[in-house]
C-alpha cells in the first residue's frame, strides 16, 4: 500500500492520476489531516490502512517562498515539523518514505551543477525550512529517499508556466529574469521517477536530484512558452518579453543565481530516464490547448 501525502497538490494530483492508470494500491490524503500532527498521522494510519503500509510519498509542503519570509514559524511547522513526523510514521510502520525536497537549500554560487554532495546553503526562508524537512526525515526514518527538484509546473497548481500564459493574454510588455539558471521539470516526469522507485522497490536510499534535462533562464522559459504558446493558439495576443536582472526585479525571498542540478546520480543508481525540459514542456502545452 501506498500513501499519497498531498494529493491535492500539484505534484500530488500528478502522482494519483499516474498510479490509477497504472493499477497502483494507494491511498491519498491532502489538508483533511494534519501532517504538522502526529496523533493525528497516526490516527488515520491506523483506521484507514488496513494493509501492510510499503511507501509513504510527502508532496505536502508549504510553497509560497516570498510570503515565507513573513510565516516563517507556519513553513517550518509544515515543512520541518511535518516531514520529521511523516518519517516517524513511516519508521513506526516499517514504510519507505519518498520526501520532495528542493533545489533552493542550495544558494546558487556554484558555476556548474549542483551535486548532491556539494554543500547545502539555502538564502531563503523557504529553503531553510526545506532543509529543515530534510535533517528531521535523515533522522527519524532510515529508509528514505529525498527528491530534491526545481521549478515544478503541472496541472492543479500555480506555476511560472501558468502566469506566464496568463500574463500573455493580457500585457502588452513583460519582464523576465535573465540572470537566474534552472531546469523545468513537469509534475509527470517527476510522478513517473516516483513511480519507477516504488516499483524497483529500491534499497538505494538518501539524496537525489531530479529535473527535466536542460539549462535554461526565466526569461529562456518565458519565450519558448510564448512561441509555442502562439503555435497552439494558447497565446492570442502580441506582448513584448524584455529580459531584466534579478536587482531589477527585486522579491521577498531572494533566490539562487544557479539552481541546474545534476541529475547523474539518479540515473547511474537507480536508472531514472530524464527527458529535456522542451520536449516535456510542449507535451504540457499540447494538453492545454
Amino acid at each position: 500500500m501506498i500513501w499519497i501525502v498531498g494529493n491535492k497538490g500539484m505534484l500530488g494530483t500528478a502522482c494519483e492520476s499516474l498510479f490509477k492508470k497504472s493499477n497502483v494500491n494507494f491511498v491519498g490524503t491532502d489538508e483533511e489531516i494534519d501532517i504538522t500532527s502526529l496523533p493525528a498521522l497516526r490516527s488515520y494510519a491506523a483506521d484507514n490502512i488496513n494493509e501492510k503500509l510499503d511507501w509513504i510519498i510527502n508532496c505536502a509542503a508549504y510553497t509560497a517562498v516570498d510570503k515565507a519570509e513573513k510565516e516563517e514559524a507556519l513553513a517550518m511547522k509544515i515543512n520541518g515539523q511535518g516531514a520529521g513526523n511523516l518519517a516517524e510514521v513511516a519508521a513506526a510502520h516499517r514504510a519507505k518514505l519518498i520526501h520532495i525536497s528542493t533545489d533552493y537549500v542550495y544558494d546558487g554560487t556554484k558555476k556548474g551543477a549542483y551535486r548532491e554532495s556539494d554543500p547545502v546553503n539555502p538564502v531563503n526562508v523557504y529553503g531553510r525550512t526545506k532543509l529543515a524537512g530534510e535533517s528531521l526525515v535523515r533522522e527519524k526514518c532510515r529508509e528514505h529517499i529525498i527528491l530534491r527538484t526545481a521549478w515544478l509546473y503541472g496541472k492543479n497548481g500555480k506555476n511560472f508556466v501558468y502566469t506566464m500564459i496568463r500574463l500573455l493574454n493580457e500585457r502588452d510588455k513583460i519582464n523576465v529574469v535573465d540572470d537566474q539558471w534552472g531546469s523545468p521539470t513537469y509534475t509527470k516526469d517527476l510522478a513517473s521517477c516516483i513511480l519507477h522507485i516504488i516499483k524497483k522497490n529500491s534499497r538505494k536510499y538518501g539524496v537525489y536530484h531530479f529535473s527535466n534535462e536542460g539549462r535554461i533562464t526565466w526569461f529562456d522559459l518565458a519565450y519558448k512558452i510564448m512561441e509555442l504558446g502562439r503555435e497552439m493558439g494558447i497565446v492570442r495576443k502580441e506582448t513584448t518579453i524584455s529580459p531584466v536582472t534579478t536587482d531589477e526585479s527585486p522579491t521577498p525571498a531572494k533566490r539562487p543565481a544557479n539552481s541546474v542540478l545534476s541529475k547523474e546520480k539518479i540515473k547511474r543508481e537507480l536508472g531514472i530516464p530524464i527527458r529535456d525540459w522542451e520536449e516535456a514542456l510542449i507535451e504540457f502545452l499540447d494538453h492545454e490547448k
